[in-house]
C-alpha cells in the first residue's frame, strides 16, 4: 500500500470534498438549510485550500485535475436538482444550469472521440458563471436557512447567473467550433 506524501493532501481535500455532497444534498431534501449552509461553507473553504496548496507547492497532479471539478460538479449540480424540486430555485434556471452543461460534456465526448485528447481551460466567463452559481446556492441557503434575503436580491443574482450561463454556453460552443475547424483543415495540430 503507498503512503500518504505531502502532495497528496489537496486530493484528499478534494475527496473530502466530494464525501460531503451526499450530506448537503440530503439536508437540502430535508429542510435543513442552516446545516446545509455549515457544510457548504466547509466545502468552500475546502475548494480554496486545495487549491492553494496545490497551487503553492506545486501539487497539482492529474488525479486533482480529474476529482476537483467533479466535486464541485456534483455539490453544483446536486444542489440546483434538490433546489428547484424544492420549489427555491425555478425549473427553468435549474434546467438552463443543466443544459448548458449537458452541452459541455458532449462538446468534450465529441472532441475527443473525433479530434483527440482534450485540455479544458475554464474561459474567463465560464469562471464568473461557476461564482454566480455558487452566489445563487449561498443565497438560498442563507436566506432559508440563515437570514432572509430580499425577494428581489434572490432574483437578481437568478437572472445574473442565467445570463452567465447562456453567455458561458455560447463561448464554450462558439470557441471550441471554432477550434474544431482549424484541426479539420489543419491549421492546428495536437
Amino acid at each position: 500500500m503507498p503512503s500518504l506524501r505531502a502532495r497528496d493532501i489537496p486530493n484528499l481535500i478534494t475527496g473530502l470534498r466530494l464525501l460531503l455532497v451526499p450530506p448537503i444534498l440530503w439536508l437540502l431534501w430535508h429542510d435543513d438549510h442552516g446545516a446545509a449552509l455549515l457544510l457548504f461553507l466547509i466545502a468552500g473553504a475546502s475548494d480554496a485550500l486545495d487549491g492553494a496548496l496545490a497551487r503553492g507547492f506545486h501539487w497539482q497532479s492529474r488525479l486533482g485535475g480529474i476529482l476537483d471539478p467533479i466535486a464541485d460538479k456534483s455539490l453544483l449540480v446536486g444542489c440546483f436538482l434538490v433546489l428547484g424540486a424544492g420549489g427555491e430555485l425555478p425549473l427553468w434556471l435549474v434546467a438552463l444550469v443543466l443544459g448548458r452543461d449537458l452541452v459541455i460534456v458532449l462538446g468534450a465526448a465529441a472532441w475527443h472521440w473525433l479530434i483527440g485528447a482534450l485540455e479544458a481551460r475554464p474561459s474567463l466567463i465560464s469562471k464568473l458563471n461557476t461564482c454566480m452559481q455558487l452566489a445563487v446556492v449561498l443565497a438560498v441557503l442563507l436566506s432559508h436557512g440563515a437570514t432572509p434575503l430580499p425577494d428581489w436580491l434572490l432574483r437578481l443574482l437568478e437572472w445574473t447567473m442565467a445570463l452567465t450561463t447562456l453567455w458561458s454556453g455560447i463561448d464554450y460552443v462558439w470557441h471550441w467550433s471554432r477550434l474544431a475547424r482549424r484541426h479539420v483543415r489543419g491549421e492546428v495540430t495536437g
